[in-house]
Order: C-alpha cells, then structure tokens, then sequence
C-alpha cells in the first residue's frame, strides 16, 4: 500500500486563529506530540519576531527527533536565510515557499500578476534550495485559481528544485469531487511529489481528504486542534477502517493518538477566556500569621507555583514575620514572599551593568554584561521600552529565551529616592520562577529581578 505522508500544521492553525499567542511550552509540547504520534512533517508559523522565534524555533528544532521541521520563507529572499538559521539544526530541515496563486489573493495581498508572480516563485525556491536540499512549494488558494496559471506555477517549482508541491483549499468550499479533479490535474503536471491541503469548513474534509487519496494526493496537511482544519484523529480513524481500500496508509499511531493529543491539549491554554477564573482565585487569596503549611501550599499552587516541602516552610516562616506587622497579605505581597524566600539559588550569572536608551522616535536598546564562572557575556538587543531590551539582552547574553509570565513593579519606599522593588515570573518546563530585586533605578531592579529568577531555573536544572 501507498504511504501517505502527513505534515502537521498545529502551530500554524493555532497562530491565526487566536487572540492570545501561545507560550514556550505550548509551543513546543504541540511540536513534541506531533512528532510523537507519528507526523512526518510539523509546520512552524512564519517569523514574525526574529529574535524571540529563533530561540523559540532553535529549542523545538533540538527536540523534534523523527519527523521534518518546515517553515515559511516570506515574500521576500530576505526571509529565506532568516527561516533557515530557526530550523537548520534541525534532523530535517524544509523550506516552505508558500504564495497564493488565486488572482484575487495574488493582486490584495501582493499586488503581483501572474507574470511576475512566477519569477517570485522561481527565485525563492532557487534561494531557497541553495541552503537547504528539502523545499516544498504551496499554492496557496488554489481552487480558486485560473487552472492554466496553477500548472504554470506548480512546473515552475519543480523546474527550480522543489522537491514536493502543495495545493490548498484555503476558501474551503470545494466538494470531495472537485479537489479530486484538482489534484489529478497537479499529478499530471508535474513529476514529484503532490500533497493536499483540504479544508474542513463545510464538514468534507475527511471525504475530500480520501478523495485526494483517489486520485493520486502523496500527502495531507492536518491539526490536532484549529479552525477549519482536517483532524489528524478523524483521519486516522478514517484510514485505521477504510485504508485497505483506498491502497493508501499513513505513520500515524492510531493505538495512542487520542490520548496524546488529549494529554497535549490539556496543557494548552483555551485563549484568553479562561483568564477570568485565575484571576479570581488569585484574589480570594488572603493569609495571616496563623496560615498553616498547607494553606501556603495551596495558596502558591493558585498562583501557579509547585514548592518543595523546605520552600513551603521558609515561605512560612516570612509570611509569619510579615503578618507580625501588617496582620494580613493578599496575592501581591504573597508572590513577593515566594519571590525572596523560595529556593534560594547561588548567583550563577551575576549582574555586572547595564547601558539603556530609549526615546518616543525610536526603539529602546539595551547592553547588558553578566558574569558567569569567571566569564564576563555581553547582549545588546532592542526592544518595546527599555525593560523589554533589557530582558531580550539578557536572553542573548545565555542564548535562551523564557516565556515571561509576569511583571510587577511597585515602590517601596516614598519621595523622589524612593526604592523601587520589580518581581519577574518565569515560566519554564511548565514550572513558574520568580525573583526580585530592588534599587532606586527601577530598570536595575528589573533586571536584578529577570536574573534572581534565571538564577533558580539554572540551579534546579543543574
């Protein structure tokens, strides 16, 4: 029987479809079960941020063992260098040159005809091929385009060294008959590899998908969770009962698939309406000198901390010194207590300096120099304000990037010298670290605090 391969574009469905972006660790648990269940592609979405998507993209490259890592390239041959350097640590790289072929898509979006679309085509697969030997070439919109121009495109990516082709139903209205016709059409016109990207929008993408089978279709483009999207648990289903007569069977582990995107899906957060019910439990937090060991416990598991028994007990023993004075404290001043009592880690990176400018005309950049077992590390990065150049300076100084999951600054002391006091929520490995620091420069506090927390994270790994 045919194999037919599946590239799993999660990440891409789930970058366009939400309001909130998704977390590190979202990110790459998604690319993790995805190559756990048998993919043999996962599509990473575009570059948007180069610096926080390069150390992002660089992480699930290491970590996706079996299956191909693409991503999208841009319009421009700019971008060709920018996508490879995120994925060429990859075990298989792909370059994607993805560009819509429907004359609506192609003149709205680009401003471009046909004519000068093809030479577009052709000099990114050429960019494109000269860094990385697998290239894949995506009509994008192409059952809504003029079927003479298709061909044209699809040969003129094979004539420059694609090594497969894509043809998309991004309008998502065509029947299981018509993208059949489309992809013997595309088979026809060229000699590698067609794969199929089929829309699930008037609930057909499964019949469309074996439809695609029927005619010769080498692959599919599914998700494990996202608008519109074939699903990979349908189709496995769908190919477990019906493949023999198709002649036709994937890699998917249709044995374990459910569970693990069922495991994966429970960690991922479901966009921003579910922010309201953790903020509300934040705010029912309120403890005083009497707070037994498990109330501190689960206190700090609201706000996302796990703490080790000794944790606990030295959180415990500032909250009883705090409320000696004050009576009570609420999630504000309890995070704090976590900030300055829990794990306290030796300072593996030091704080050396920092230079800042920023102004309203232009971005704020930001030199940071660490010192780390002798070695002086130097990061300059520009940012939104200086606190962002800041942290991403920082970033480039330990060549990782933490997902930030949270800010807060507030004076401790009143006047014009007043000592400012910032705590930094890092989340990593889906665990929350926080530090704190304090100065009468509210940007050295910042980075005092983004480096308490670092601090920990590398002490608990080690």
């Amino acid at each position: 029987m045919r194999i037919i391969q599946i590239s799993d574009i999660t990440l891409k469905k789930l970058s366009e479809d939400r309001a909130v972006s998704l977390l590190f660790r979202e990110k790459s648990a998604i690319a993790a079960c995805a190559d756990k269940i048998g993919a043999d592609a996962v599509e990473l979405p575009a570059v948007k941020n180069p610096r926080e998507d390069a150390i992002i993209y660089k992480t699930i490259a290491k970590n996706v063992a079996n299956a191909a890592l693409a991503i999208p390239v841009g319009f421009e041959e700019a971008g060709v260098a920018v996508a490879f350097d995120c994925i060429k640590e990859a075990k298989h790289p792909r370059l994607q040159i993805e560009l819509p072929v429907s004359t609506i898509q192609m003149e709205y979006l680009y401003h471009v005809k046909q004519a000068k679309m093809l030479d577009v085509i052709a000099a990114l697969i050429k960019a494109a091929k000269a860094l990385c030997d697998d290239v894949e070439f995506s009509a994008l919109d192409a059952t809504r385009a003029d079927a003479d121009f298709l061909l044209a495109a699809v040969k003129a990516a094979e004539e420059n060294g694609a090594t497969f082709v894509t043809v998309a139903d991004n309008a998502g209205v065509s029947t299981p008959d018509e993208i059949a016709a489309l992809t013997a059409s595309v088979k026809a016109a060229v000699k590698i590899p067609v794969c199929v990207q089929v829309s699930d929008r008037i609930s057909m993408a499964v019949a469309s998908a074996f439809a695609a089978i029927g005619a010769g279709a080498d692959g599919l483009k599914c998700a494990m969770i996202g608008k519109d999207a074939l699903s990979v648990g349908a189709l496995s289903d769908a190919m477990n009962a019906c493949g023999e007569r198709v002649g036709a069977e994937t890699k998917l582990n249709n044995t374990k698939i459910h569970k693990s995107v069922d495991d994966m899906l429970a960690h991922i957060s479901h966009d921003a309406e579910a922010a309201p019910a953790a903020v509300s439990e934040r705010k029912k937090i309120l403890l005083d000198a009497d707070a037994t060991l498990d109330q501190v416990a689960n206190a700090a598991a609201v706000m996302g901390y796990e703490l080790s028994d000794a944790d606990i007990g030295n959180v415990q023993k500032a909250l009883v010194q705090v409320c000696a004075k004050k009576g009570a404290i609420g999630a504000k001043e309890f995070e704090a207590l976590i900030a300055s009592s829990a794990m306290q880690a030796p300072s593996t990176y030091h704080f050396e300096s920092y230079t800042t400018t920023s102004s309203n005309l232009s971005s704020a950049v930001s030199q940071i120099t660490l010192k780390c077992n002798g070695d002086v590390m130097c990061g300059v990065s520009a940012g939104d304000g200086p606190i962002d150049s800041a942290f991403r300076a920082i970033e480039q100084c330990v060549g990782h990037h933490y997902e930030l999951d949270d800010y807060q600054v507030q004076s401790v002391t009143e006047g014009k010298e007043a000592l400012g006091s910032a705590l930094v929520r890092l989340r990593y490995n889906g665990k929350l670290y926080s530090g704190n620091g304090t100065s009468t420069d509210i940007i050295a506090a910042s980075i005092r605090a983004y480096i308490n927390a670092l601090n920990k994270i590398v002490f608990e790994e080690a």
